[in-house]
């Protein structure tokens, strides 16, 4: 599925996209998961995306406004809010199809 139809869609997609960042990250526990993750939005083409990163796996990005991002994952939504990008890294039990956050050069995952 493309940027385009995933973000007008209701339905849960596999994306890949580049962006650049709105502003920093700010952190939180996950209600399921208790796990730390990060959340910041960025500009894509189609419009404004959340990006959430679980930094308990992947190493968390020091990214600050401006700065460009390549994002792989799985795009959600949530009537209400701006669509979600998750799964932006590994999945250390192997069930869930991975994705990164390419920065600077380099790869988390």
């Amino acid at each position: 599925m493309t940027l385009f139809a995933a973000y007008h869609s209701a339905l849960p997609a596999r994306v890949d996209f580049s962006a650049t960042v709105l502003g920093a990250p700010h952190f939180f526990y996950g209600r399921a998961s208790r796990a730390e993750h990060e959340s910041f939005f960025v500009r894509s083409a189609v419009g404004a995306i959340e990006v959430v990163d679980n930094v308990s796996i992947a190493p968390s990005l020091a990214v600050h406004s401006g700065d460009r991002v390549e994002v792989s994952g799985e795009m959600v939504h949530d009537p209400g809010r701006l669509p979600v990008v998750h799964w932006t890294h590994h999945d250390p039990s192997g069930r869930h199809a991975g994705g990164f956050i390419r920065w600077n050069g380099r790869v988390y995952a």
